[in-house]
């Protein structure tokens, strides 16, 4: 269910989930993918202590786009 949410209301997820799906991978590896990439975000946040910042996983996602 986060996974599901997270596409929804998290804007980095969302992005991800929208790239996803136009290489045409099937909605539940999206949710997959989604959870992990979830679980690797709160991860990030627990480890470095700081609150949630968009932007720094939104520069990532930038230099993706060539990949």
């Amino acid at each position: 269910m986060a996974g599901l949410v997270a596409v929804r209301h998290n804007p980095v997820i969302a992005a991800m989930a929208v790239r996803l799906r136009e290489r045409g991978l099937a909605p539940k590896a999206i949710v997959g993918a989604s959870m992990r990439r979830l679980a690797h975000l709160i991860y990030g946040v627990v480890k470095s202590g700081k609150p949630f910042d968009a932007r720094i996983p939104m520069a990532g996602l930038a230099i993706q786009d060539g990949i």
